[in-house]
């Protein structure tokens, strides 16, 4: 019998230990959102190129779902997920959960609250417009769930506005995808959040951070990647997305961080 490191290739095993190791393992296209803005076809290409399997969306960049779906079907591409706002919530929802499902995504994702909404009364506002939001997304069969920023980390009256997100929305509908860096940047330690609420973080978002608070890729910065996938069981963690906010050069940057994450032990 074949040994399964023969019967799946080198660079497909390592696909799959790193898929059991991770959750699997994404891309963000934020990450090469201006390069996508010139040539969709070409940046989906690139990234399908360094070795992933899966995208999570930033817009379609002009393209019809069904459009975008069949540039990532050419090249073996899947999109879990996609970042929608919050006025998409309010006012375009039924078309928003349409565009998913002929995307054939898992998730959707919230990545933001505008400045004055940053209240304690505000934020619980929010929490129980993505409960509703998300029962409706679940009758869809799809998830939902909120990714943050540092933002949401500074007190709010006497708590953390990610705080008040958590305790103010239904646990079992809206979903965090936990950002990193981010929460990182806002002083706080995921692994304190994924104790806190197990399960609740089925996506997280993956990109370094230096002693001196700037964004680099995964692996060249200051955070216990290892620590933090220890905990994947935990925190429930079925995706992990590289992201990078403003790569210096996006397919490269992007590649660093795949390779880096592809190769991790612990």
């Amino acid at each position: 019998m074949l040994a399964a490191g023969a019967l799946l290739g080198p660079s497909a095993l390592a696909r799959k230990l790193a898929g059991a190791r991770l959750g699997q393992l994404g891309l963000q296209l934020y990450t090469v959102r201006r390069l996508m803005d010139q040539d969709v076809e070409g940046t989906i290409a690139a990234v399908a190129e360094i070795g992933y399997r899966e995208v999570e969306l930033a817009g379609l960049h002009n393209k019809t779902a069904k459009a975008m779906r069949a540039i990532l079907d050419r090249h073996g591409l899947r999109a879990r997920s996609s970042h929608i706002s919050m006025q998409d919530i309010r006012g375009n929802w039924d078309r928003t959960l349409d565009d998913a499902a002929t995307l054939g995504q898992t998730y959707i994702v919230n990545p933001w609250i505008d400045e004055p909404e940053r209240t304690v009364a505000a934020y619980t506002k929010a929490a129980q417009e993505m409960t509703a939001a998300a029962e409706v997304a679940r009758a869809h069969g799809i998830g939902f769930a909120y990714h943050n920023h540092d933002f949401e980390f500074a007190r709010v009256g006497d708590k953390l506005g990610y705080d008040i997100l958590l305790a103010e929305s239904d646990p079992k509908l809206v979903k965090m995808e936990l950002d990193i860096f981010w929460i990182v940047k806002g002083g706080q330690d995921p692994l304190a959040y994924f104790a806190r609420d197990p399960g609740r973080f089925p996506m997280v978002h993956a990109k370094d951070i230096t002693k001196d608070g700037a964004m680099v890729d995964v692996g060249q910065g200051t955070i216990d990647w290892r620590g933090i996938f220890r905990h994947m069981e935990q925190a429930g963690i079925e995706y992990t997305f590289v992201e990078h906010d403003e790569p210096p050069s996006p397919i490269d940057d992007a590649r660093t961080s795949y390779e880096y994450l592809r190769a991790l032990t612990f």
